[in-house]
């Protein structure tokens, strides 16, 4: 893959991202806190994680093809630095301040990267069949 099209990956990932946290903290917030509204730097700080998480997809990338063992190796790898460099950036911030909050923070990340993840796994599969449907296209031409 180009890095302009791996870019426009990471753009795309970083909105799906901030999209998700902000539709997950509305339903929450309207089953506990029905009177709670977002802040603007509430929104800033989802914004600046979604940006960082989406920004470690660079360990992703590569301009070469790479086989399934490496690419699962790199996702693996991903994963975890994106929990640390997130959790990091909220002690930073100081919106984490418990080994309760740190737990919090790991379960939201890892259930939003399953969701990113499962997202990319659909698109890849209406390209493969895409692809596939073109080539059989071909081969009845020939």
């Amino acid at each position: 893959m180009k890095l302009s099209g791996f870019v426009k990956e990471i753009i795309k990932d970083s909105l799906i991202i901030f999209a998700s946290i902000i539709i997950i903290i509305t339903i929450l917030r309207q089953i506990f806190y029905p009177d709670m509204a977002f802040d603007l730097k509430s929104i800033y700080i989802i914004m600046t994680f979604s940006l960082i998480g989406a920004l470690t997809g660079f360990i992703l990338y590569s301009p070469n093809d790479l086989s399934e063992k490496q690419m699962r190796i790199r996702i693996v790898i991903h994963f975890f630095a994106l929990e640390i460099i997130l959790i990091s950036l909220g002690i930073i911030i100081g919106i984490i301040n418990s080994a309760l909050s740190i737990i919090i923070l790991a379960l939201q990340i890892a259930v939003i990267y399953v969701i990113v993840r499962l997202l990319s796994w659909q698109n890849d599969k209406k390209v493969a069949k895409s692809i596939n449907e073109k080539l059989m296209a071909l081969k009845k031409d020939i």
